[in-house]
């Protein structure tokens, strides 16, 4: 892929190093559950119940790191047939990763400061926002509607990427602090990160409109 713009590979090298705490933590995690050696703090959720979590670890890698490749204009414009067939393993993944979120979230029986009412109910919408954004993204494709699906996607990108700046928050807080956040104020912590996140989106989208329309005007 030599005709991709440095630009765009400073692109994907930022969401590839942005991503690589909470992926490298959940690919160790798996190599634990394998039988390897334990190099992440115990979680007794995933000793008795792996399969979700494995399936979790293994769509959300898929997902945000594949998925960033799916924003890089150079990669549509110039290897539409890859991008296609990208696009169904990405969506495929997130699918994957909001279903075994949502699973976790409801049936795991999380300690009060790990996750309290309000970080529950959140996650399950997000979960639900996230897998309904994806069906949308793949049913407006079908339409031709360019627009949407890259909007929808987007939004289901922020949304998946939601670990990634809780673990920037996290560290960020322990560095400045010394301490680890729990109870109200680490859900507080988590829910600033999906709003972050969604705000960029938001952010991104708004441009994506203000450029399609700078287009057809000149056109």
């Amino acid at each position: 892929m030599k005709s991709i713009s440095n630009r765009e590979w400073m692109f994907l090298a930022i969401i590839f190093v942005y991503s690589f705490v909470p992926t490298f933590a959940g690919l160790l995690r798996i190599a634990e559950l394998a039988g390897g050696p334990a190099l992440v703090p115990e979680n007794p959720r995933a000793l008795a119940v792996p399969l979700p979590i494995v399936l979790h670890i293994l769509g959300s890698f898929v997902f945000c790191l594949f998925g960033a490749m799916q924003f890089a204009p150079s990669v549509r414009r110039l290897y539409p047939d890859l991008h296609r067939r990208m696009g169904r393993l990405v969506a495929a993944a997130g699918c994957v990763s909001a279903l075994t979120g949502l699973w976790m979230t409801h049936f795991f029986v999380f300690p009060q400061e790990l996750q309290g009412p309000l970080l529950y109910w959140v996650r399950i919408v997000l979960s639900l926002s996230m897998l309904g954004l994806i069906l949308w993204a793949v049913i407006a494709i079908r339409l031709r509607n360019i627009a949407r699906h890259s909007a929808a996607m987007i939004r289901a990108y922020a949304i998946g990427q939601g670990a990634s700046t809780q673990a920037v928050f996290g560290i960020s807080v322990m560095v400045l602090f010394g301490t680890e956040l729990m109870g109200p104020l680490r859900d507080i912590l988590m829910l600033a990160a999906w709003g972050l996140n969604l705000l960029i989106a938001e952010a991104l989208i708004a441009m994506q409109m203000r450029e399609h329309s700078r287009s057809e005007a000149t056109a």
